[in-house]
């Protein structure tokens, strides 16, 4: 039967008309109709695409929540890398990029475009012809991943353009978050059901934007705000000012909190001004994005092979609150390092409400003399990690009780051992229920196997009824044995069990980490196994082979070479690979090394990296560098304000050379790209 013209008419105008009460009020926050005058529209909608479902179109509104969970997010490349941005926390700090930018440029006075720096997920759209096409995530900056069904329920992200004529494709980048209050609102329900709390914001955008079933995003309270375009078909600007109001007038939320400047002096009366309202408003910040405003210095000064030479992100200092510690619990670690945590009376810090904050070791609860009962100053650190800074000694009663430092584990009572002069307490027991626990979280998690909705609970829970007793115990478990566990249904244990199949596919430096060998987090798996190329190639290595990679020092070679050495570990190993895990060998390709042979020294205050960055550059391609001149060096690489290793480099005959010739050695500009 054909559909009535009238009615494709009225289909089409109530699509528009909710397009765009959906930008009022999700995007400018200036509804003009009631709630009620919408949903009457938007139950129209539905009523006629029920009546005629041939009229039903991927972009319509009704289309946002729906569609069958996915079984895997597929990778989606950028067209042009996702950059992350270099940092500065002190006015003195952005004075000197000011400095360092207006020299290289050959100009007395640059302008800059600021925004507030959201503390979220960070994502990129692609429109084509104007419709929503794809949703992706940051990634590693070149591959992210695909998660357009999610980002179609963030009703603040148009699926259609509100352009007259757009052009052919339009990338745009941005941020998902997460409103504070909405994000307390919600750990308080996890709470009250007895579920995991997230630690930020943050976190909880990050989890809802990665779920597998679009229904589950949907009912989440995301948001998404945008500052920057990839590639824009058959348009060109002159600055970034430009850009952001062609962002604009798309119908995407640009962050408001937002100026230009004229000049350096203008862009720290901004930071100011915005570091003032991080308490007083309900989305996360964490700094200042300062970018030239003009595209062509941008082009001129190019890209590090991480970060825009153009942009820098200034952060806050952590805020900082008091509260009272009412009591210091010791929790055990995955390798039984016993780590004391303060349990405080509720507090808000950086609009975030915190009930327990690291006390890092016994040692320093001593040495600062932090007491049970004290009022305490606690800070975010990094505006993630909850941590107790002081105690306010002024304010105590005479009621406060020193920490009593542990003997036995306060899980398994073993006797505890302590190492580094104390700083270090360990549960020296390995089947000690807390460290299995805690390693299988580890090996679970998202930097390790990926295991999607294998949660804390759920793993201290499968152990409570002896289901797992290690990790590769995972790859055993069974859909009936999933069924009986409390709040478990056929469908999330079905999930749980394809994605525990999923998992079984890996990289070798998801599956290093997983392992949880100690001193041996991502940056070093990758490093081992870009060296090794296999597991066995690892186990087989002497500790004098391991050590022979750049980064990697007795500690951590000891570390590892001791994990592939016990029969434990072996076995663990083998139950992984007879379960079905298996990973991709990692063909070592032979790289450019520009550097080979050669020694670098830095001195003095670089400009665009830090010193250990420059270091790493070096070591990566080839290079070796050291901390002290002699006459076998061959570059002094000079920054601001050098000290004697300049003078001693002078007195040896040394070449030296500045940091803008040291980046000229190392790597071409590459085309503009954009940053986070």
């Amino acid at each position: 039967m054909s559909v009535p013209e009238e009615i494709k008419k009225r289909v089409q105008k109530l699509r528009e008309v909710i397009r765009y009460h959906e930008y009022l009020y999700y995007v400018k926050n200036s509804p003009e109709i009631t709630d009620e005058e919408f949903d009457a529209l938007f139950d129209e909608l539905v009523s006629l695409e029920n009546q005629y479902p041939e009229l039903i179109t991927p972009d319509s509104p009704t289309q946002r929540v729906g569609g069958a969970p996915l079984e895997e997010f597929p990778p989606y490349r950028h067209t042009l890398p996702m950059l992350s941005l270099s940092k500065c926390n002190t006015v003195q700090e952005f004075l000197d990029f000011d400095s360092r930018v207006r020299r290289e440029l050959g100009v007395d006075t640059v302008d800059y475009m600021c925004e507030a720096k959201l503390d979220g997920v960070a994502m990129e759209l692609v429109y084509r012809d104007g419709h929503l096409v794809v949703g992706a995530t940051r990634g590693d900056g070149v591959v992210g991943e695909d998660v357009t069904p999610n980002v179609k329920t963030i009703r603040s992200i148009p699926l259609v353009l509100l352009l007259d004529s757009p052009p052919p494709v339009v990338e745009v980048r941005g941020e998902v978050i997460m409103p504070i209050s909405e994000f307390n609102r919600w750990n308080k329900e996890q709470e009250e059901k007895g579920e995991q709390t997230l630690a930020n914001p943050r976190n909880a955008a990050a989890g809802s934007l990665r779920q597998l079933d679009p229904s589950i995003t949907a009912s989440r309270p995301l948001d998404a705000m945008f500052y920057a375009l990839g590639i824009v078909e058959g348009m060109e600007f002159s600055t970034h000012r430009e850009e952001l109001e062609f962002i604009e007038s798309c119908g995407l939320k640009v962050v408001p909190w937002r100026k230009y400047c004229k000049n350096e002096q203008e862009v720290i009366e901004f930071f100011h001004e915005v570091e003032s309202l991080r308490d007083k408003i309900d989305v996360g910040l964490d700094g200042v994005v300062i970018k030239l405003n003009r595209l062509d210095y941008q082009r001129r000064l190019g890209e590090l092979s991480r970060s825009p030479r153009w942009a820098i992100a200034w952060k806050f200092a952590p805020a900082e609150v008091t509260t009272q510690l009412l009591e210091i619990v010791n929790q055990v670690g995955r390798t039984g390092q016993i780590t004391p945590v303060a349990i405080l009376s509720p507090v808000s810090v950086a609009g975030v409400i915190v009930r327990r904050a690291s006390l890092h070791n016994e040692f320093e609860i001593i040495e600062r003399d932090i007491r049970i009962g004290d009022t305490v100053v606690v800070r975010r650190a990094g505006d993630v990690i909850p941590e107790v800074v002081r105690a306010v000694k002024e304010l105590r009663t005479g009621n406060e009780k020193p920490y009593v430092k542990p003997e036995t584990c306060p899980v398994c009572k073993s006797p505890l051992v302590r190492e580094e002069g104390g700083r270090v307490v360990r549960c020296p027991n390995i089947s000690c229920p807390a460290q299995v626990t805690e390693s299988i979280i580890h090996f679970a998690s998202k930097a390790g196997m990926d295991i999607e909705g294998l949660g804390d609970k759920l793993i201290a829970k499968l152990i409570e009824e002896k289901l797992i007793r290690d990790p590769a115990d995972i790859y055993y478990l069974k859909l009936e044995q999933l069924l009986p566990l409390e709040r478990m249904g056929e469908k999330l244990a079905s999930n749980i069990i394809s994605a525990i199949e999923r998992s079984k596919k890996t990289s070798l430096p998801k599956l290093l980490y997983a392992l949880g060998i100690r001193n041996v987090g991502e940056h070093i798996a990758e490093l081992l196994s870009n060296h090794f190329g296999t597991i066995d190639n690892i186990k087989d290595a002497t500790v004098e082979e391991l050590t022979s990679i750049p980064e990697i020092g007795p500690t951590i070679a000891e570390s590892v070479y001791n994990f592939f050495h016990n029969e434990k570990n072996l076995r663990l190993l083998h139950k992984l690979f007879a379960a079905g895990v298996e990973y991709e060998p990692v063909t070592r390709e032979e790289k450019p090394q520009p550097l080979a042979g050669k020694t670098f020294v830095f001195t003095g205050a670089l400009s665009s990296l830090t010193r250990s960055e420059a270091e790493a550059m070096v070591k990566r391609l080839g290079g070796k560098a050291t901390s002290s001149v002699s006459k076998k060096t061959d570059f002094v690489v000079v920054g601001e304000n050098p000290g004697s290793k300049y003078k001693k480099a002078i007195t040896l005959g040394v070449k030296t050379i500045t940091e803008k010739e040291f980046l000229q050695m190392i790597e071409k500009t590459p085309p503009r790209q954009n940053a986070k």
